[in-house]
């Protein structure tokens, strides 16, 4: 047995799940490996999550993050065990009803879905923070920036010629003129495959929350254009437009400024998607996350029509390789 198995195992063992059997769940595109345990005499189940420390995970943030969640009312899971020194938690096991799985089979309940992921969101705007770092301009620019680093490099295989260093400038200046206001905890990854649906609770608290370990302070926008911006599955553009409405209303936040702001901080999201897939795929062996460029293509092309974005929206159409099937092949191979 590895050392790890040994560790874990210890863990389990002071828990009624002493005796379970375990069973592998999907995992995510970090390093963190995740188990099933299923008590055999009462059926109950729980999740294992496996977070190497010595591969850079450090779960003691998602177990901060999760009591603040449910103390504000929000579906986190529960933390049943911890071992934070070498990387394991037990966790509340919320179910396989992923939004996106869920949706494959039954599409009428998509507006159902998508109402109540956004009022969790409104939850958020009004319940207090906690001390976070902030993900602010000149953060947001340098991930932005991945887009020439691992994106149009990876695909040319030539060194930046100096546009990327005009373009944190100048988005940076925009993110600082258009990204203001209210600072609210963002998820960072809000999207329909960490959601899950729980009928039986009430409100907010059907929407069962996951991978929230990356928790920041930032613009009120951030996570509605990761729901509704997604690059994994099309949201409709009703849907779409519904949801920043039902927001805007049940917030009473600046509509001019939170679309502003929501086109900017969607143009800043998709940028660094592309950063982070193509590093995926040229770097970590994961070529599946090649397939979703095109999607997030598709929206920061969108997002870039916003007047806000106007001194780098050229520059970045001339500078990005468009993900034609022969440029995606060269990220594929690389």
């Amino acid at each position: 047995m590895t050392n790890r198995t040994v560790l874990a195992e210890a863990l389990i063992a002071r828990t009624p799940w002493a005796n379970a059997t375990r069973a592998p769940l999907a995992g995510d595109a970090s390093n963190r490996r995740y188990e099933r345990l299923t008590d055999p005499e009462t059926g109950r189940t729980a999740v294992l999550m496996d977070a190497p420390p010595e591969k850079g995970e450090d779960v003691r943030p998602f177990v901060r993050i999760a009591n603040h969640l449910r103390s504000i009312g929000l579906s986190a899971p529960e933390i049943y065990a911890e071992d934070a020194e070498h990387g394991f938690l037990l966790l509340e096991d919320l179910g396989d009803d992923l939004f996106a799985r869920l949706l494959e089979k039954h599409p009428e309940m998509e507006r159902t879905l998508y109402e109540a992921a956004t009022d969790v969101l409104v939850t958020l705007f009004e319940a207090p923070t906690i001390p976070l770092d902030s993900y602010g301009p000149a953060l947001m620019t340098e991930l932005a920036a991945l887009a020439f680093t691992k994106y149009a490099s990876g695909i040319t295989g030539e060194p930046d010629d100096g546009r990327r260093e005009r373009f944190e400038r100048r988005f940076e200046d925009i993110l600082h003129r258009e990204v203001q206001g209210p600072k609210v905890l963002i998820q960072r990854d809000y999207h329909a495959e960490n959601l899950i649906w729980l009928p039986d609770r009430e409100g907010v608290k059907r929407v069962g929350l996951l991978d929230f370990q990356c928790a920041m302070l930032g613009h009120p926008a951030y996570d509605l254009v990761s729901l509704l911006q997604d690059v994994r599955r099309t949201v409709p553009a009703g849907i779409e437009m519904t949801m920043v409405n039902r927001y805007i209303k049940a917030t009473g936040i600046d509509d001019h400024g939170f679309r502003t702001a929501y086109a900017v901080l969607g143009a800043q999201r998709n940028l660094r998607i592309l950063g982070v897939f193509a590093r995926l795929a040229t770097e970590y062996g994961k070529p599946r996350y090649v397939d979703m460029i095109p999607a997030t293509w598709a929206h920061l092309m969108r997002d870039l029509d916003h007047p806000a974005l106007a001194s780098v929206a050229d520059m970045l159409r001339e500078a990005l390789p468009p993900p034609t099937p022969e440029n995606l092949d060269r990220l594929r191979v690389a």
